[in-house]
């Protein structure tokens, strides 16, 4: 079952419970799904799917802490509850260890020395990772073990 077709399930179940947090958090993926396809001409595939979840996600989040400093624990909840039915949506996330061992086999496949060549690593690396890791902890950890490379050679 494709993600689209989970997408349209859980809405119609949503829609026939009464669910209505549920209901509209659905409304608002499958409308970002939708806007994604109309900018890009053609049906998004799972992977593609995933990428708009994950911007879902980041404006969720973004707003759930302007929420919760701007004193509106209401919003905060609703926000929250959002994010929660969103990340169903998302695949497994990758262990620290899980990642460590791809970005390793990622610099050894781009033959990677130095910081410099950050760029190579990331470019095979993201791929693989969409969705299931942060970007910005990725780069991180590339970062991380670039230098760390650099310094015993």
């Amino acid at each position: 079952m494709s993600l689209r077709d989970r997408l349209d399930d859980e809405l119609k179940t949503a829609m026939r419970s009464g669910d209505a947090m549920r209901r509209d958090s659905l409304r608002m993926v499958l409308a970002a799904v939708q806007k994604a396809e109309k900018e890009g001409k053609h049906t998004l595939a799972d992977d593609e799917m995933i990428g708009v979840f994950t911007r879902e996600l980041k404006v969720r989040r973004e707003s759930l802490e302007a929420f919760q400093g701007g004193g509106r624990p209401d919003l905060a909840a609703h926000e929250e509850a959002a994010i929660a039915i969103i990340t169903e949506f998302m695949p497994q996330p990758l262990t620290e260890a899980e990642l460590r061992a791809m970005v390793e086999q990622a610099i050894a496949e781009s033959g990677a020395a130095t910081p410099r060549d950050m760029g190579k690593v990331m470019s095979l690396i993201s791929p693989k990772v969409r969705g299931r890791a942060d970007g910005k902890a990725v780069s991180q950890l590339v970062t991380q073990l670039l230098t760390a490379r650099a310094a015993t050679t």
